[in-house]
């Protein structure tokens, strides 16, 4: 069995249940010789209603139509698990793996423990840091460019957990000892004089200066040595990572080629996303890490999503006049700049916030028009090469925005309100809604204790939606109609282009690993953009009232069919598919249409309440 990220939480997918002759027996999850870091973990499956199951001997608790999802702790190493049922048994291995860097044996570095593991650039003067793990009490330091980094022994220091505890409920840090890990790190300068180097204690970094003076080319100081000395005795080994000093008098530029570039805090996926940054955007390479790229405003973004401009200049602009163009359903905001700089957004309850970079304002005059949106527009230099412009909105509900270039103008759309007639029998008459099945295709989601597939369940609660809100007026657009792929990047397409006034993706849930598949049910929903925050607060607290269902949350959540910012778009978990009584509601005719009734009549009412 294998576990792969879906749209929320941990989805199970499933290749083949295990069973023997008689299939109404199954384990769906996990698959013999699964492998996991977890302290527990959730079995999965269902058998006939009669007799007892028996996991090592010992019966665990079903619903009524038989499904079961005990969670059972695991001790290091291989757990072997006898599942039974009267006359026929399963039996299952789960490996649990440790989180732990293995220490090595004898005088060695710990395996691929050597930071940094790719190659990296910085500036002249910023921190250049090694780790190593490696055994205790040794000496441990490294050779660059003729100066040698003593690596100093680190304290305990307290693990995180991943971002998914929060979903469990489990969201504590932990103390957990990596014995053998040591650290150091050096500082490049830049005065005028040849490299000489130079040595500080900062607690228990030890920190060595190079001296480095602006040649006008960058610097390489190649692959760093790594020296560890143990019991008289003493083992060198390279690094993989290459060390460059750039200048910062040649620092390259770069423009954006993908549509949105994704702008993140660190290099690497496991940051955190800033706003993307629109096709065209100019901006200076500050340091590399692998095929990441650190912009001069202090985003990351992968080297792959850009293209290098020869012989360009630090991108740098003035700004003067702002215009506005009114358009049938949205407002367009230009702001004519001398080249296209990074910017990024901030969404208020009535205020919108954008930020450009690498901008001076020489600002005199900005028509501000009476506007059924806005109701003023205010803009400051916050700092030096930071304008800031702040719409002041007439009401809380944003409906949506986009952010492009034409040419070196920034052009940003604000969203007007849709048409809603609340008094009349359709009162969704002209709302475009998208609904987005998750998952189909290949991509099967979450799986029940039967076998059946969220991604099927996705489709049918979608159209049963559909259905209802049709005859409630609205024009309704489905990301898919059948089992077919598409890919998140097609269904974030489908919105953008679309422009409806709002986007609900359709789900049901499941659990990571550790996860308490018996305890954990209920509704949940999900938002990303503050735009989208009353709709999923709304609905969730709609349904869980009005269908007595349980309350998993409201979650501001990084998720793919969150993030689009042209309209208020919300992911929905309608429930869990891994709970065995709630698997039962989940599948039942009769409880799928009830939802779908009730999120129409909500969608409704959260239109009333705008």
């Amino acid at each position: 069995m294998k576990k792969l990220v879906g749209l929320v939480l941990l989805s199970l997918v499933v290749t083949s249940p295990i069973a023997l002759a008689d299939s109404s027996f199954v384990v769906v999850f996990p698959q013999t010789n699964h492998q996991t870091t977890a302290e527990k973990i959730f079995f999965l499956g269902t058998a006939p209603a009669n007799g007892q199951v028996l996991f090592n001997g010992k019966p665990v608790n079903r619903s009524k139509a038989g499904h079961f999802a005990p969670s059972f702790p695991l001790q290091l190493g291989d757990n072997l698990f006898t599942v039974r049922h009267q006359n026929r048994e399963l039996q299952i291995k789960v490996t649990r793996l440790s989180t732990q860097p293995q220490l090595p044996q004898g005088l060695a570095f710990a395996k691929d423990s050597l930071t940094p593991v790719a190659d990296i650039a910085r500036l002249p003067g910023e921190l250049i840091c090694f780790s190593a793990i490696a055994p205790p009490n040794a000496s441990v330091s490294v050779t660059l460019a003729n100066q040698t980094v003593v690596l100093a022994p680190q304290p305990i220091k307290a693990q995180l957990p991943s971002n998914l505890a929060a979903l469990t409920g489990k969201n504590q840090p932990a103390n957990q000892s990596i014995a053998g890990r040591y650290e150091g790190c050096t500082i490049a300068q830049q005065p005028d004089s040849p490299i000489s180097s130079r040595t500080t204690v900062d607690g228990n970094n030890i920190i060595s200066g190079a001296v480095i003076p602006d040649s006008g080319k960058n610097i390489d100081l190649g692959t760093p040595e790594f020296r560890l000395t143990m019991n008289g005795e003493t083992v060198t080994q390279s690094g993989t990572g290459k060390i460059q000093i750039l200048s910062p008098s040649q620092l390259p530029v770069v423009e954006i080629t993908a549509d949105s570039g994704v702008a993140r805090t660190g290099p690497s996926t496991d940051y955190s996303r800033l706003t993307p940054l629109p096709k065209g955007t100019t901006t200076t390479v500050t340091g590399k890490e692998g095929e990441w790229l650190r912009l001069d405003y202090g985003a990351w973004i992968n080297s792959k999503e850009t293209q290098v401009l020869p012989s360009a200049n630090s991108p740098n602009t003035i700004i003067r006049s702002v215009g506005y163009r009114k358009l049938p359903s949205a407002t367009e905001v230009v702001f004519p700049l001398e080249v296209a700089v990074p910017v990024s957004v901030k969404q208020g309850d009535r205020n919108f916030t954008l930020t450009l970079y690498n901008t001076t304002a020489q600002t005199d005059i900005v028509r501000t028009d009476d506007s059924s949106l806005i109701s003023r527009l205010d803009w400051q230099q916050v700092a030096p090469g930071q304008v800031q412009y702040t719409f002041n909105l007439k009401n809380s509900q944003q409906w949506g925005y986009k952010l492009r270039y034409e040419g070196t103008s920034l052009v940003l759309t604000l969203r007007h309100p849709p048409a809603f007639r609340e008094k009349t029998r359709k009162p969704l008459s002209g709302v475009k809604i998208l609904l987005d099945p998750g998952h189909g295709g290949k991509e099967s989601g979450a799986s029940g204790p039967t076998g059946y597939l969220e991604k099927d369940v996705n489709l049918v609660v979608s159209k049963l939606l559909r259905d209802e809100l049709v005859k409630l007026g609205a024009t309704v657009v489905l990301t898919r109609e059948d089992d077919r792929d598409v890919s998140l990047v097609e269904r974030q397409q489908i919105i953008s282009k679309e422009e409806p006034a709002i986007a609900l993706s359709i789900h049901y849930n499941s659990l990571p690993d550790n996860g308490d598949a018996e305890k954990t049910k209920g509704f949940g929903t999900f938002w990303y953009n503050t735009q989208s925050h009353s709709l999923a607060l709304f609905l969730h607290n709609y349904i869980v009232k009005n269908l007595k269902k349980p309350s998993y949350g409201v979650f501001w959540n990084n998720l793919a069919l969150t993030r689009p910012t042209a309209a208020p778009a919300v992911l929905l978990e309608l429930g869990f598919m891994s709970n065995p009584e709630e698997f039962e509601e989940i599948v039942n005719p009769q409880e799928q249409k009830k939802m779908a009734k009730a999120l129409a009549n909500g969608i409704v009412e959260w239109f009333k309440s705008r």
